[in-house]
């Protein structure tokens, strides 16, 4: 199927089975607008955000599976190191589109931000957005501009910073419930 029609379209790419459809994130309303209408991509099942600080600088070493799979805890690992392909930019949003009909589809549309930057809300879209984009706002800190109630789902409103940020620290952090207050 060709998506060349979708307003904003960078790329599309095949991978693994899934066709992603990576579109300019000041765009993202159009192209939601136009894959629920004119495609007829009808459920929104997921927003996953990811965190690529970092990414394509360190070689990482690859791992040999096995039908028992592979020991997490052995002191090393199999396979050459190779360096992974570098992002174009340090977030990426994927939207997770079904096509529930006769004709039966899936597709993942990914727009790409840099810290601090925003991306339009599709909750007009797709009302399911709102507590996905609420979640990836919680926890990476990506803003939805035209959210409805964007404030935090998981955390605590006082809460600093965001916890699935690769820059996040980790340990050496209070326990906050643990009734010394």
């Amino acid at each position: 199927m060709s998506y060349d029609g979708v307003p904003g379209l960078v790329e599309t790419t095949e991978s693994y089975g899934e066709t992603t459809i990576v579109v300019q994130p000041d765009r993202i309303v159009e192209a939601s607008l136009h894959l629920r209408d004119e495609e007829g991509f009808n459920f929104l099942s997921d927003v996953s955000p990811t965190d690529y600080l970092g990414w394509g600088g360190e070689p990482v070493a690859g791992y040999i599976g096995t039908s028992e799979g592979r020991d997490l805890h052995s002191p090393g690992s199999q396979g050459p190191a190779r360096v992974p392909v570098g992002k174009p930019k340090r977030f990426s949003v994927s939207y997770h589109l079904l096509r529930i009909s006769d004709d039966p589809a899936r597709v993942r549309v990914q727009a790409w931000l840099d810290d601090g930057e925003e991306i339009d809300s599709v909750v007009p879209v797709w009302p399911a957005a709102d507590w996905f984009e609420r979640e990836a706002w919680d926890l990476f800190g990506i803003r939805f501009r035209g959210h409805p109630n964007l404030v935090r789902i998981l955390l605590e409103d006082d809460w600093e910073g965001f916890p699935l940020r690769k820059d996040y620290p980790i340990g050496g952090e209070p326990v906050r419930f643990s009734g010394e207050e």
